[in-house]
């Protein structure tokens, strides 16, 4: 335990001269209090907290780190994100990527900033297609690796903005049955 406190304390000291907290593979749960104290004088840029086993991330993480530009949130226990992450006007980059998410969070195309977002290796299967058409900043959406319907499936290869990788889905043996 108080090896994994310390590692975290050297990486928010690192952080303070470069702007980029890397927290990941700390086994955290949460971003630690402390960590919003011992950063509350520097502006960050980049914050990595893949690799944990975060489940949710508190609406003031978007107060103390309001000028992020690139979040990764990657291998973690996420379902939702806080309605307070379109807060982030400088967000350009969002990896929520491996984790438990089963729809397209909505905050995210309300981001204002946000160019790039990573949703692969989830459950997705919910896409708000039209939505996600009408975000101004979104140019690139990787879906590729979730269980997204056919129909679903077909609207986002309709979309000529943003660009959407997604996976062709493989028919489950029970489909194959139904033809049978």
């Amino acid at each position: 335990m108080a090896q994994a406190v310390t590692r975290v304390i050297l990486r928010c000291e690192t952080a303070q001269e470069t702007e980029a907290l890397d927290l990941s593979e700390c086994q955290l749960m949460q971003v630690p209090d402390a960590v919003y104290h011992l950063m509350r004088h520097t502006e960050l840029k980049s914050c990595d907290l893949s690799g944990n086993v975060i489940t949710k991330i508190p609406p003031k993480f978007t107060v103390k780190f309001s000028l992020i530009t690139d979040l990764n949130l990657a291998n973690n226990q996420m379902a939702r994100l806080p309605d307070e992450l379109c807060t982030l006007a400088c967000l350009e980059r969002l990896d929520i990527s491996h984790n438990s998410f089963v729809s397209l969070p909505q905050t995210c195309q309300w981001c204002p900033s946000l160019h790039t977002l990573l949703a692969h290796h989830n459950q997705i299967i919910e896409v708000d297609v039209d939505r996600l058409a009408r975000s101004r900043a979104l140019e690139y959406v990787d879906l590729s690796d979730n269980p997204i319907p056919p129909r679903v499936q077909a609207e986002l290869k309709q979309l000529s903005r943003p660009s959407v990788s997604i996976s062709e889905r493989e028919k489950e043996d029970w489909e194959e049955d139904l033809l049978i």
